[in-house]
């Protein structure tokens, strides 16, 4: 009870002396009491309308009503409030019967302290329940508006307890083609939504219920609607509590209709392929030679040549009026599985090309097999037959060495003449050999750039934060690497990084971002800063002296310091990465394995390896959304790390649904554009600056 609080009490009696025992005795225990003298009950009635009364004592031996009389006068007017019973005789069986009248307890007045105590509880008891009885009020309220809100608003509106859904209101019922409320209430949402749509909206509800979602994010499900084709829905969810437990606001806004010109619309179908609903080829060439014109903020562009296998058979088994049908679906699965920056044309015959911006040349050959696995599992129907279909695809990234569109795109279709020779059914990443003179004067320009950039301090970290979906405690870093030309402008790894590697300088490189590295943790404070390592620094033998020396002559910790290799390389030189990192253990450092595939259940190379952090493969972040398949690998891939005691990463995610799914998935941490974009770090933040070609090369 608060002290400072004055305390409005009616005392019965016709003694004045009784007034001022209360008074004194409520004093004493430094409260300020404000005592109303009550000697009859006209005089009762005249107070209680009159002054906001907390608590009534009621002196039985000298005042004329009954305890029942007086409980039934003050509970017309304030029936909350306690009345105490007085008496200078109390025994156990006074008390008992002043109870049973209705009195909250039976005093002495001359037992002071009995007297303070039990004025305090109920004092305190009756405040507690006040203020209880205001949020109730106060939470009804604003169920009333919320209420008024929801039945009065055009969008679709429902509120969700522990996945059953609770109200909806008439435009909800209206896009799900209910009847009435009673067809909804009591049933789990995700009756309202496609599989492929399901784990999006679980983790946006548990990231909701634990104030992870962030407001004003929208996700994007596939609805199911009887009698309805699947149909895409933007939901945005938010978290109310209406007193009597939390639950989510599911809103689903109205589709904005903008209406386009007829002329508009003709224009932009003549554009398109009629089977496919791709590009034509003329249209898509001019499309991509625009975008070629202009690289990507991060990674690279690659061109894929995909072409279904012996579509001759096809038309054997469907017929050749059915093999443009057949056609348009295969079409269909290569939309569903394309990111929104891609672009794709039909080229010629059953050919589809498509210009993809990917992080690196691995990332799009990755894609490919992907598409592969894919087509080979699935079955094309057409009226009551089924066929089966695979295809093969080639891949070229897009870099200096090729000098026309033509040669990049002979490049693309020789890596599928090669993947077809081989067998078919499969993806084949094009890849020059030393002895190319093109690719010797590629490298040429790139390995002297390279070492003038190093001499001259000309390379930046860029950070990149990993957040927590569990918890925000743990304040974790990835780094990547910026060279600065002679004009000052950014160039992005995917261009001088492949020639690096082939002329044997990513040793250097890798020493430089490991050095900045560990300045940039020291001044961040960072709990942990994931680092790179190449190839050639696997198979360095002086990398392990080289790094104690420095991180000798720094103060920090070097569990702050995570060494991460790609599970390619490592699985490729699993006998090298195990040593490597052995050694680098017993300096302190940790270690992750990136671009972990999913789809190839690997985890002896976990049991081998043991390392701290699992990245998942960044290139499964945009089929991960809608392929309940990869959706139930990545959560045997969480479940079976964390048997491990193994914490797991998920690589380049970009967009509020694959973060929701990831949620639901288990999976602990998050890094990518949704998170946050890569930020160099000024040279003047970290102690770099003298770090030379030469500085590293004898280190």
């Amino acid at each position: 009870m608060n002290e400072r609080q004055g305390i409005s009490i009616a005392v019965l009696t016709t003694d004045q002396d009784d007034v001022e025992v209360v008074n004194k005795a409520l004093r004493d225990a430094g409260h300020a009491a404000h005592c109303h003298w009550v000697r009859q009950s006209d005089a009762f009635d005249s107070i209680l309308r009159a002054e906001r009364v907390e608590m009534v004592i009621l002196n039985c031996d000298r005042y004329s009503d009954s305890i029942r009389q007086v409980i039934r006068q003050k509970d017309a007017y304030i029936p909350e409030v306690p009345v105490i019973a007085a008496s200078h005789s109390v025994e156990e069986a006074a008390i008992d019967e002043a109870m049973q009248q209705g009195a909250a307890d039976l005093v002495s007045i001359s037992a002071r302290s009995r007297l303070q105590a039990v004025v305090e509880r109920e004092l305190r008891a009756y405040r507690v329940e006040q203020a209880l009885n205001s949020t109730l009020q106060s939470a009804t309220g604003y169920r009333k508006q919320l209420h008024h809100y929801m039945h009065g608003s055009t969008s679709a509106i429902a509120y969700v307890h522990d996945g059953i859904v609770v109200e909806v209101n008439q435009a909800w019922l209206d896009v799900f083609r209910a009847k009435d409320a009673s067809e909804v209430r009591g049933l789990p949402l995700m009756d309202n939504f496609e599989p492929q749509s399901q784990a999006a909206v679980k983790g946006a509800i548990i990231a909701t219920t634990k104030g992870k979602w962030q407001p004003g994010e929208k996700l994007f499900a596939k609805s199911r609607i009887p009698g309805q084709s699947t149909g895409d829905l933007e939901l945005d969810f938010q978290l109310v509590d209406f007193g009597d437990g939390p639950q989510v606001q599911i809103r689903i806004a109205p589709p904005e209709k903008t209406p386009e010109e007829p002329t508009k619309l003709v224009h932009e179908a003549l554009k398109r392929d009629p089977t496919t609903l791709f590009f034509n080829r003329a249209t898509f060439l001019e499309r991509i030679t625009r975008r070629l014109a202009n690289k990507p903020k991060s990674g690279l562009h690659a061109l894929a040549y995909i072409k279904p296998d012996d579509f001759s058979e096809v038309r054997a088994k469907v017929g050749i009026l059915a093999t443009e049908e057949i056609l348009s679906q295969f079409a269909e699965e290569v939309r569903k599985r394309m990111h929104p920056r891609d672009v794709a044309g039909r080229f010629e015959g059953t050919v589809i090309t498509a210009l993809l911006e990917r992080g690196n040349d691995r990332d799009a050959e990755v894609w490919g097999q992907q598409l592969v696995d894919h087509m080979n599992a699935h079955e094309f129907k057409i009226g009551n037959q089924s066929v089966h279909l695979t295809c093969t695809v080639g891949v070229c990234a897009v870099s200096g060495v090729y000098a026309s569109l033509d040669e990049l795109v002979d490049a693309a279709a020789q890596a599928h003449k090669q993947a077809k020779s081989a067998g078919g059914n499969t993806v084949r990443l094009s890849e020059s050999t030393d002895a190319d003179t093109r690719l010797r004067k590629h490298d040429a320009i790139w390995v002297k750039r390279i070492k003038e950039a190093l001499r001259e301090s000309r390379f930046r970290l860029a950070n990149l934060p990993i957040a927590g979906l569990r918890n925000d405690t743990v304040k974790m870093y990835d780094v990547l690497v910026r060279m600065i030309d002679e004009q000052g402008a950014a160039i992005l790894p995917s261009e001088f990084m492949p020639a690096a590697g082939r002329n044997n300088l990513m040793k250097l490189i890798d020493r430089w971002i490991m050095t900045a590295a560990i300045d940039f943790g020291f001044e961040e404070k960072a709990d942990r800063v994931f680092v790179r390592l190449s190839r050639q620094s696997i198979h360095d033998p002086s990398l392990y002296d080289w790094l104690q020396k420095e991180l000798s002559q720094r103060d920090i910790s070097p569990s702050s310091i995570v060494v991460q290799i790609s599970e390619q390389e490592a699985a490729k030189y699993i006998k090298q990465t195990r040593e490597t990192t052995g050694q680098l253990r017993k300096l302190g450092l940790r270690f992750a394995l990136e671009h972990y595939g999913v789809d190839r259940n690997r985890f002896q190379i976990l049991d081998i390896l043991k390392p701290d952090y699992i990245k998942i493969d960044g290139e499964l972040m945009h089929s991960l959304t809608s392929d309940t398949q990869i959706q139930d690998a990545v959560r045997l891939l969480a479940q079976a790390a964390e048997q491990r005691r193994i914490e797991t990463i998920a690589e380049r995610v970009e967009n509020a649904n694959a973060m929701a799914v990831l949620f639901q998935l288990g999976v602990n941490y998050m890094q990518g554009h949704y998170v946050h974009e890569p930020e160099v770090v000024l040279q003047e933040h970290v102690n770099v600056a003298r770090t030379t070609l030469e500085a590293i090369a004898n280190s």
